[in-house]
């Protein structure tokens, strides 16, 4: 079982860019719509959508199949690369990975830049989120 729960906001940059604001939304505006082509592109069953709000873009993710989808893994780095001001988390549960099956890791983006962590609020899974199969 793959199961992954996340959002980024997306941000053209970490700068806080007031100076001409029709500037910077047509910049973001062309960033959403790659993101957007790519998102059809990955044609995911499950949850992955772009959303406008209040003037800010976010991407949502969520879904739970049998095994691990890395593609869903590249996309969320993908989004990074092409708005380096992006920031978000992508809880992911993978009970195939050899080192990490027992455990939920969070995939961090600060600054666009993607790094991996342990969760320890949900980890480790058993007995924090199930109970150990009887003997």
């Amino acid at each position: 079982m793959f199961e992954y729960h996340g959002w980024i906001r997306a941000l053209e940059s970490a700068a806080d860019d007031d100076d001409d604001i029709h500037l910077v939304d047509a910049r973001l505006r062309q960033i959403a719509e790659g993101i957007e082509r790519r998102i059809r592109e990955v044609d995911s069953p499950h949850l992955l959508d772009l959303r406008w709000m209040n003037g800010a873009v976010f991407i949502h993710f969520g879904g739970q199949p049998n095994h691990p989808d890395h593609q869903i893994l590249d996309f969320f780095r993908e989004v990074g690369e092409r708005a380096p001001g992006s920031y978000g988390l992508l809880h992911v549960r993978d009970d195939e990975d050899p080192a990490h099956g027992n455990e939920v890791r969070v995939v961090r983006m600060v600054r666009g830049r993607v790094s991996e962590h342990p969760e320890p609020l949900l980890s480790p899974c058993i007995p924090v989120l199930e109970d150990p199969l009887p003997e």
